[in-house]
């Protein structure tokens, strides 16, 4: 059979799964109910929420047989999660994907398979509500909705799992989220030897902005600055909100020129919609920029750390440049 290729932004997917409490999950009712439901549906034997790791792929709910993991280059969903849409193999003996899967000539027997990609809220996808069958079939336009639906529902649950590690205001990932990802990311950074950049950052004048004007226009700038920053970096670039009106963002297989050109992009970026909403003040920003160096970097404690005291050198040496002026 024909392995899968992997995903351009594997790296970001992975530590975005691995951050997510699912993969040591026992089973879980509101998981389960969806695949049940499914599989009545359907009147497919087997419906399943699979999320694909880095090596394997685990069953977060099954209805049916097939519970346990599966190695990553013998399945379905490895395949179905390059693309954004459902994936369907009418028959898999018929499919040079496949054809010679031991799935596939032996148990559990897949002739068919439709699964429906799983996405993070980053856009990350972790896995698929899939279907299987013994035997070939196709699905119509309708059994296409209802699959979107019910992988929408599977979605929403997972959502609510990750909730733990998200900020309710900016939708970025928490302080608790965000290190989690970035654990991870700096692990396949040693293990590669790919370069990432942590940059902090801090608003300039923020309490200015919550005591003269109010504790609700200091949330609206804290969520456009939050949405200036995930439409200037790449979706593999990890971000995430420290608290008060402290950013980071991780830039994973990036070059000290990739990074500054991304902090001159921001500036860019944040200037055009200071103009454009006028709201009587203009969100600036101080940034502090590490580099990973895994000899001294060996938790993403230490990085932030390292960035933090970056930040708050530049912005002392901004304001003593603007009393000598």
């Amino acid at each position: 059979m024909l392995a899968s290729a992997m995903p351009a932004n594997e790296a970001t997917r992975v530590a975005t799964l691995n951050a997510m409490p699912l993969l040591d999950a026992g089973p879980d009712e509101r998981f389960d109910r969806l695949t049940r439901l499914a599989k009545r549906l359907f009147q497919v034997p087997i419906a399943k929420v699979t999320l694909v790791a880095s090596d394997s792929v685990f069953s977060l709910s099954c209805s049916g047989p097939l519970g346990e993991p599966v190695p990553r280059e013998v399945s379905f969903c490895s395949h179905a999660i390059l693309g954004d849409d459902i994936m369907q193999v009418p028959d898999a003996l018929l499919d040079e994907r496949f054809h010679d899967s031991p799935l596939v000539l032996g148990e559990p027997h897949v002739r068919f398979y439709a699964g429906c990609p799983l996405f993070a809220p980053n856009g990350c996808k972790l896995g698929t509500l899939c279907l299987l069958d013994h035997q070939p079939r196709t699905l119509g336009e309708e059994d296409i909705a209802l699959l979107h639906d019910l992988a929408a529902m599977v979605q929403q649950e997972m959502a609510a799992v990750q909730m733990a590690t998200m900020d309710e205001l900016t939708k970025l990932s928490n302080r608790r989220g965000f290190e989690m990802l970035a654990q991870q990311a700096i692990h396949v950074c040693r293990r590669l030897g790919k370069a990432a950049s942590l940059l902090f950052f801090d608003l300039n004048h923020f309490k200015q902005i919550n005591d003269t004007r109010g504790h609700a226009e200091g949330d609206r700038a804290l969520a456009t600055f939050s949405d200036v920053l995930r439409h200037v970096f790449r979706n593999s670039d990890l971000i995430g909100r420290m608290g008060g009106d402290e950013f980071v963002t991780l830039l994973l297989d990036a070059s000290q020129a990739d990074t500054q050109a991304a902090i001159e992009r921001l500036r860019a970026a944040l200037a055009l919609r200071n103009a454009e909403e006028q709201r009587g003040y203009d969100i600036v920003f101080s940034v502090g920029q590490v580099d990973f160096d895994p000899r001294r970097h060996d938790t993403i404690a230490r990085m932030l750390a390292d960035g933090d005291a970056e930040m708050y050198r530049n912005k002392a040496a901004m304001r003593a440049q603007r009393l000598r002026q």
